[in-house]
């Protein structure tokens, strides 16, 4: 498209815009300069282009990792989940050092729970007695997961920032019956980061889907975390690294940026 002084750029965000006229359109994306990085991951090393990647925190919330919180609140031990916390602080301050996407993957139900199946209550609720999503659970008595609640905030530690973007799931894939996949590529990324709880369930269902789906996927082994016994944890890694990817620890990361 020849240079005129009409043409306006159209399109979600700076990554991905086409330059209009009322003569014309360019489809012509803008170009990003390769920005290769190596990291130290497993199960070997990786060359990743950081203009094409993101990172993704799933589920760092305070029902599942604070201790006045729901799992908390029907007798989990969130200790595990509470580990994560630091080693994420250090992965989102690299990130950003690199201008790199963060996108927050949570829970975040609607009040009426419309599209919330009977299956997915049953998982914390198997007797219909109560404690399960959607039920006031806890000291605070807070509904558990309801979008814009105390529950479904960011845990104590970590923060948004301006610019960050945010992405309410209902399933343990934050793929399914949500906009991510969409975001994600107005985004123009291949390579996603994944870090968050539960490491063995939301975590590893979304990196699984976002495998599925053609992305390059790493997950973290210390800035995600999991309630369960350790052997799940360990299972988890496993099969990142052997069907889906590769992994890496927060340290490595934040050295490669």
């Amino acid at each position: 498209m020849t240079e005129k002084a009409s043409a306006r750029p159209l399109g979600p965000n700076a990554r991905n815009l086409w330059q209009v006229s009322e003569e014309a359109a360019s489809l012509v994306r803008p170009s990003r300069p390769t920005r290769t990085v190596t990291i130290d991951a497993a199960p070997k090393a990786l060359e990743v282009d950081i203009a094409r990647s993101a990172l993704i925190v799933v589920d760092m919330q305070n029902d599942f990792c604070h201790p006045d919180g729901w799992l908390a609140g029907i007798g989990v031990d969130v200790t595990g989940a509470a580990s994560a916390v630091e080693p994420l602080q250090r992965v989102l301050a690299a990130a950003r050092r690199v201008g790199m996407p963060v996108i927050w993957v949570n829970w975040g139900n609607r009040p009426d729970l419309a599209n919330i199946s009977p299956a997915l209550r049953h998982v914390y609720d198997p007797t219909g007695q109560g404690g399960g999503l959607g039920d006031a659970v806890g000291p605070r008595k807070a509904r558990v997961l309801e979008k814009d609640s105390w529950g479904a905030a960011i845990v104590d530690g970590l923060e948004a920032e301006s610019g960050d973007l945010f992405v309410d799931k209902y399933r343990m894939s934050g793929f399914w019956d949500t906009p991510l996949d969409s975001i994600l590529r107005n985004l123009r990324v291949d390579t996603l980061f994944f870090g968050g709880v539960n490491a063995d369930q939301c975590v590893y269902h979304t990196l699984a889907d976002a495998n599925f789906l053609g992305y390059d996927t790493l997950m973290f082994e210390d800035a995600s975390a999991t309630t369960s016994p350790d052997f799940c944890m360990q299972a988890t890694l496993y099969n990142a690294r052997q069907i889906f990817g590769f992994t890496l620890t927060a340290e490595a990361f934040a050295s490669a940026m």
